[in-house]
C-alpha cells in the first residue's frame, strides 16, 4: 500500500479501520486524546503494535508487579532483553524466555526456528555471549495426524536454527494433551554468559548520538505480528501467514559475533534487539528507558522490497536486526566492526531530547508520537475475574482408589505415555554438544554446563504441569517453580533465579483471568520461600480456538550454580549396593497424574498438596548431602510416580534395582506426592547421609541385574520387568507414534 493510497485519519475514524489493527474504540480515542488530533495511518499503526497485548502487557501487568524481582546476585530484572544474576568472579549468567505459539501454529518451522533466533538477541544484545537453548514445547495427543505435522516441524525449526548459529540446545520438556490440539505451545529459552563490565542496555542516551540500524535488510514479512499474537487462532489465522517472520541461522550467527565485538567498544552507549513490532519497540523503548526521543529518517532504513511505506518499515518483524545509539564522531568504528562481518550497518537516526518519536519520509513527517505514551502508558487493564466453574467440581471430586491387577503392564504403559516417554527422538535432533562445554545432555533432571576456566557449572532447565495447574492454578503454580527448583538441586546446583512465560487463554473470560490471577499467586509464593526472583520473561494470552482455551500453562525456566564441578549429579543409578532412598512420604494423590489419564482418559479432581516450607527443607538438605559428596544419583519423582522415576533412573546403566514397598502398590508406586526425591547413596556413606537428611526412607538397592524388582514388605513380587523391556517401552513410544499413519 503506497502512501497515497493509505486511508486518511478521517477514514481511519470513520470506518474503524484501527479495530482491523487490534485497537478497541477507547484505545482510539484515548490516542487520539494523546496526540491532540486523529492519528495518521503510520501513527495507528505504532499504538496498535505497542500497546498489543505481546509489547504492553496490558491485561497481566497489574499481577506481574506481585513476583519478587530482586535478589543480593540480581543484576538486572525485568525491562530489559533478558535478567542478570551474579555467578561470582565479575562474572554473571544472562537468560530470558518467549514465546512463538501463534507463528508455530499457522507456519511451525518458521515460527519455531524464528523463535529461537529472537530468544538469541534478547540475550546477546545484553553483550552476553550466548551458552545455551532449552525449549518447552506442548501439543495436542500424537494419534491425530495435524499434531504429528506441527511436531516435527518445530523440533526441525529449532534444530536447524540453533544448530547453525552454533549455540547448544540442551535442555527442554514436551508434554502432549488434547486441549493444544489446534493451538501448540512453542517456548524458547537462551542462557548467556558475561563478564560485569561488558554488561550492555537498550537506552537511547546523549542528545545528538546517532541511532543505527544493524543487521539484515527490512522486508515485508511480520508485520503486525505483535497484534496477530495477541487474538485467538481462527479459521482466518491461515491467512495471516504473512505474519510469520523467515530466519537466516547464518545472519544471526554474523550479527551475533559482531554485537560481541560491538559491546566492547566504549562508543557503543545502547543497543536492542528488533523483535516484537520491529523498529517501532526498539526506537520507542530504547528514549522512553533514557528520558529522551529519536528521529528516524525512513528513506535510511535498508530495505528488501521497493517503496516501502513507513507503516511497512516500522511494523516489519523482519528478523537478525538490531538498532544501536552510537557516540556522535564514531559512528565509523561500528561501521568497520559490521563490515568485518559482512553486515549492512546504516545512520538512520539521532536522539533528541523532545521525548518523541518523529518519523521522516521523503522529507515529510509521517509520524509524531510521544515515546512513553507508546512504551510505558499503554492502557493497563484488571478484567473482571471469577473462578473457574471446574475448580469447586474437581475439590469436591472424592481421592479415587485404583485398584491395579497388572502392576508391569500399568507402568509400561505409563513409559509409553508421550509425556512421560523419553524425549530422545527431539534432541538427537539438536546439536547438544557444540561449545564443548555441556556436561550433562539432554535427557537427566537439568542440563549442565561448566564455565569455561572455572571451577564451576551451571544447571538449567524447563517445567510446567499445567494439568495440575487446570484443576488448582494456586497450588499448580506452586508446584511449577518448585519441581524447576527440584530439578536444580537434584544436579548438584542451588537455584538462582528464574524467568517465565505465562501461556493462557483469553485474558476477557473472567475464567481464564482468574487462572492467570490464582497461578501467579502461587508462583509468587514459592518463589518467595525458594528464593529464586523473577528477572524477566513472557506473557502470552489469546491461546484458544473456537474448541476452547489451552490449559494455563506457565512455564518456569530456571538457572542455577553448581559451586564445584565434583557436585554435578545425574539421576542415573551409578554402582551395584548403593542403597536406595526415597526422601518424603508418599499419599494416594492422583488427581491430575499420568495414572489418572491412562486409566479414565480424562483429569479430575484435587491436585497434590504442597507445602513449600517441607519443599525448602527437603531441597537444602538434598543439596547439602549432595556437596558433602554423599549422593551417587538423585532424581525428583515427578509424572508417573516412584515406578517412573525408578525406571528412568536404571534405563541405559547396565544396573537393577530391588524395592521393597508398603501396603497400598498403586499409591507408593504411582502417586505424584510432591516435594520427593529418589536418590542413591554408597553403603559407606550410608550413616552420614542419614544424618542430613533423618527423614529418607531406605527402600532398596541398587543391584547388578538389568531389571527392576519390587517386592512388598510381606516378600510378595509385586513387578519384575527387565531393564530392556522398560527401555523399549520408554525410548520407542515417540518414534513409533510419529511414524504412525493413522
Amino acid at each position: 500500500m503506497s502512501l497515497l493510497l493509505e486511508p486518511t485519519p478521517e477514514k481511519i475514524k470513520e470506518d474503524k479501520i484501527y479495530q482491523e489493527m487490534g485497537l478497541t474504540d477507547e484505545e482510539f480515542e484515548l490516542a487520539e486524546k494523546i496526540l491532540g488530533r486523529q492519528p495518521n495511518y503510520t501513527e495507528t499503526g505504532l499504538f496498535s503494535v505497542m500497546w498489543s497485548e505481546h509489547c504492553s502487557y496490558k491485561h497481566s501487568k497489574v499481577l506481574l508487579k506481585k513476583f519478587p524481582v530482586k535478589g543480593e546476585k540480581v543484576l538486572q530484572g525485568p525491562g530489559e532483553g533478558a535478567g542478570i544474576i551474579d555467578i561470582g568472579d565479575e562474572q554473571a549468567v544472562v537468560f530470558k524466555i518467549e514465546s512463538h505459539n501463534h507463528p508455530s501454529a499457522i507456519e511451525p518451522y518458521q515460527g519455531a526456528a524464528t523463535g529461537v533466533g529472537g530468544i538469541l538477541r534478547d540475550v546477546f544484545s545484553m553483550g552476553a555471549k550466548p551458552v545455551a537453548l532449552l525449549n518447552s514445547l506442548r501439543f495436542g495427543e500424537l494419534t491425530s495426524p495435524r499434531v504429528r505435522y506441527l511436531f516435527e516441524e518445530v523440533v526441525a525449526g529449532i534444530a536447524g536454527y540453533g544448530n547453525c548459529v552454533g549455540v547448544p540446545t540442551v535442555g527442554g520438556e514436551v508434554q502432549f494433551d488434547p486441549c493444544y490440539e489446534g493451538n501448540p505451545l512453542v517456548n524458547a529459552m537462551c542462557v548467556g554468559l558475561i563478564d560485569h563490565k561488558d554488561i550492555q542496555k537498550g537506552q537511547a542516551k546523549g542528545v545528538g548520538n546517532t541511532v543505527m540500524y544493524v543487521g539484515a535488510s527490512t522486508g515485508k514479512d511480520g508485520i503486525h505480528g505483535a497484534t496477530f499474537a495477541s487474538e485467538e487462532l481462527s479459521d482466518e489465522s491461515e491467512s495471516k501467514r504473512p505474519s510469520v517472520q523467515v530466519g537466516d541461522p547464518f545472519m544471526e550467527k554474523l550479527l551475533l559475533e559482531a554485537c560481541l565485538e560491538l559491546v566492547q567498544s566504549d562508543a557503543l552507549i545502547g543497543i536492542q534487539d528488533m523483535g516484537a513490532a520491529g523498529l517501532t519497540s526498539s526506537s520507542a523503548e530504547m528514549a522512553s528507558k533514557a528520558g529522551s526521543g529519536i528521529e528516524m529518517d525512513l528513506d535510511k532504513v535498508p530495505q528488501r522490497e521497493k517503496d516501502m511505506t513507513p507503516y511497512e518499515m516500522m511494523l516489519s518483524e523482519s528478523q537478525e536486526r538490531m538498532l544501536l545509539v552510537v557516540e556522535k564522531g564514531r559512528e565509523q568504528e561500528m561501521k568497520d566492526i559490521c563490515d568485518k562481518w559482512g553486515l549492512l550497518s546504516a545512520e538512520v537516526g539521532h536522539v533528541i531530547d523532545d521525548k518523541r518519536l518523529r518519523l521522516l519520509h521523503e522529507g515529510n513527517v509521517v509520524a509524531d508520537v510521544p515515546v512513553d505514551a507508546l512504551a510505558e502508558e499503554a492502557p493497563v487493564y484488571h478484567p473482571p475475574s471469577k473462578e473457574h466453574s471446574a475448580f469447586q467440581v474437581n475439590q469436591q471430586v472424592k481421592e479415587t482408589v485404583f485398584h491395579i491387577d497388572d502392576i508391569k503392564q500399568t507402568l509400561l504403559d505409563l513409559l509409553k505415555q508421550p509425556t512421560i516417554a523419553s524425549k530422545e527422538w527431539v534432541y538427537d535432533q539438536y546439536d547438544y554438544m557444540v561449545q564443548t562445554n555441556t556436561v550433562v545432555q539432554p535427557g537427566s533432571d537439568a542440563a549442565v554446563l561448566r564455565v569455561r576456566g572455572k571451577n564451576k557449572a551451571l544447571a538449567m532447565t524447563t517445567d510446567s504441569n499445567s494439568r495440575f495447574i487446570y484443576l488448582d492454578p494456586e497450588a499448580g503454580g506452586k508446584i511449577a517453580v518448585a519441581e524447576a527448583a527440584r530439578n536444580i538441586v537434584c544436579s548438584g546446583g542451588v537455584p538462582l533465579g528464574l524467568t517465565d512465560c505465562l501461556n493462557y487463554g483469553s485474558p476477557e473470560n473472567p475464567e481464564i483471568y482468574w487462572q492467570l490471577e490464582k497461578s501467579t499467586d502461587g508462583m509468587s509464593a514459592a518463589c518467595e520461600q525458594l528464593q529464586t526472583p523473577v528477572i524477566g520473561g513472557n506473557v502470552s494470552l489469546y491461546n484458544e480456538t473456537k474448541e476452547g482455551a489451552i490449559y494455563p500453562t506457565p512455564v518456569v525456566g530456571m538457572v542455577g550454580l553448581i559451586e564445584d564441578l565434583d557436585h554435578i549429579t545425574t539421576q542415573s543409578f551409578k554402582n551395584a549396593d548403593d542403597i536406595i532412598y526415597l526422601i518424603g512420604e508418599t499419599k494416594p494423590e492422583f488427581g491430575g497424574s499420568e495414572l489418572q489419564k491412562l486409566l479414565e482418559g480424562d483429569i479430575s479432581g484435587k491436585v497434590p498438596e504442597i507445602n513449600l516450607e517441607t519443599e525448602k527443607e527437603r531441597q537444602h538438605k538434598l543439596l547439602e548431602a549432595i556437596r558433602n559428596q554423599l549422593v551417587s544419583s538423585a532424581h525428583d519423582v515427578a509424572e508417573g510416580g516412584l515406578a517412573v522415576a525408578a525406571s528412568e533412573s536404571l534405563i541405559g546403566t547396565g544396573l537393577g534395582a530391588a524395592l521393597t514397598i508398603d501396603v497400598d502398590t498403586a499409591a507408593e508406586l504411582f502417586s505424584e506426592t510432591q516435594s520427593r526425591f529418589l536418590v542413591s547413596v554408597p553403603k559407606v556413606k550410608k550413616e552420614e547421609f542419614e544424618k542430613i537428611i533423618p527423614e529418607a526412607r531406605a527402600i532398596g538397592t541398587v543391584t547388578n541385574e538389568e531389571k527392576l524388582e519390587i517386592y512388598s514388605r510381606s516378600g510378595e513380587t509385586v513387578l519384575q520387568a527387565a531393564a530392556d523391556e522398560l527401555e523399549s517401552a520408554w525410548k520407542g513410544a515417540i518414534p513409533c507414534l510419529v511414524k504412525s499413519k493413522d
